[in-house]
């Protein structure tokens, strides 16, 4: 049984209930009445294990949160109100002044923007690399670097990095990988391959139709006789270790970061984001065969077409080894030109113009122009931005419709 069949049961079963209400109930108070000071006591001290504040947790974001975990093989996991915000609160609880990260591959705009200009206001340096920049990657370690960051697949230079080989790296060296994952739910598991942290924009696929704004952080459990978070590199996470064992990670990212910066789920966008799951392990495996037929279909045509899948790929052999269930929704077209892309997106009828990515309909994006519009040249160079590059996040439509809709857009 592939891992998509196996989240068919798996999924369903959790969220729905076999007693009461079927569907998970929507908890939408900001606060909670403790009862007596002794409960009050034990809530926060962690005792008793009750609802606090909302701004910490939420009986509905809850459910959302264990079955992430569950999807994942993780401990525990902790939702948030964006996917950046699951971004910041994976990094920043294991960050202080004078830390530094390093990222590898091609990057959101928003993670890129994060790293190189809001926390390098406070103190914190990011080295940014090619996925094949191996050796460079290695020597970029110093005593200061306390993450190795990187998207399961570019977004959206669809360059596709050895998980397996950057995560012997970071845990040989006892520094914490985080793996953003919201391309590849399911079809990838960054903890499984040695990752210690997934995040998630679950905006995207994984509630799949653009109606919940949300993220979410899986956590790995600390193991109990020797981990890299139990070194000097994370001494800070000492006290932690101490008083939660193996579920560590998530009173630190909690305590360090949740509290203070309060990116705390919505009760509403948590119960959607649950919905979204329950279909999850039937739409993408659908929406990836789409990816594979309309790509083939468009690049036989003659378009620049990037994906994986094709054997025109750098990296179409590691697809084939690493990506057996595919890479997501996305693919990208090159029409040369700024006024080529526009004239493409005009002229299709299917597409609809926005810069989410994981929707249950097919949707595109000029990035130069857009989210990539205040980068410098070598900047969009690096992330593989060209001038005519179109994004394009195929949906559950029928991919002979797709194909017939953008070759007509491209006049072919």
């Amino acid at each position: 049984m592939n891992k998509f069949e196996k989240q068919c049961t798996v999924f369903v079963q959790s969220i729905g209930n076999k007693e009461g209400a079927v569907s998970p109930a929507i908890v939408s108070s900001a606060s909670f009445g403790y009862g007596t000071p002794e409960v009050a006591e034990g809530i926060f001290d962690g005792s008793v294990k009750k609802p606090l504040y909302s701004r910490m947790g939420n009986p509905t974001t809850a459910k959302l949160e264990s079955i992430m975990a569950t999807m994942d093989d993780g401990i525990g996991a902790i939702a948030t109100s964006s996917g950046m915000a699951a971004t910041t609160l994976a990094t920043i609880s294991l960050l202080s002044q004078g830390d530094e990260i390093i990222s590898i591959g091609g990057l959101f705009g928003g993670t890129y923007s994060f790293f190189n200009e809001t926390i390098s206001r406070f103190g914190i340096k990011t080295s940014f690399f090619d996925v094949d920049d191996i050796e460079n990657i290695q020597n970029a370690i110093t005593e200061h670097t306390k993450i190795i960051f990187l998207e399961s697949v570019g977004n959206p230079n669809m360059r596709l990095p050895d998980i397996k080989q950057i995560a012997k790296i970071a845990n040989d060296a006892n520094i914490a990988l985080i793996v953003d994952n919201t391309i590849t739910p399911i079809s990838v598991s960054p903890l499984k391959l040695g990752a210690d942290i997934v995040v998630y924009s679950t905006t995207k696929i994984i509630s799949g139709n653009s109606s919940a704004l949300g993220g979410c952080v899986v956590f790995r459990a600390i193991n109990e006789q020797k981990d890299k978070f139990k070194t000097s590199r994370y001494q800070f996470l000492e006290k932690f270790i101490h008083a939660a064992g193996k579920m560590a990670l998530i009173p630190n990212a909690k305590k360090r970061v949740l509290r203070d910066f309060g990116m705390s789920a919505n009760a509403h966008a948590s119960y959607q984001t649950i919905l979204g799951l329950e279909t999850l392990p039937l739409r993408l495996p659908r929406i990836v065969n789409n990816v594979q037929i309309i790509t083939k279909a468009l690049a036989g045509k003659g378009l620049d077409i990037n994906h994986p899948s094709l054997l025109s790929h750098p990296h179409h052999e590691r697809y084939k080894r690493d990506f057996s269930l595919g890479c997501g929704t996305l693919f990208t077209i090159d029409m040369q030109t700024k006024e080529q892309a526009f004239n493409f997106l005009r002229k299709s009828n299917l597409a609809t113009i926005t810069a989410n990515i994981g929707d249950s309909r097919t949707l595109a994006l000029h990035m130069a122009s857009t989210i990539y519009r205040d980068f410098d040249e070598k900047t969009r160079k690096f992330l593989g931005i060209t001038d005519g590059l179109i994004r394009i996040s195929v949906g559950l439509e029928n991919p002979q419709d797709i194909i017939d809709d953008f070759l007509n857009a491209a006049e072919l």
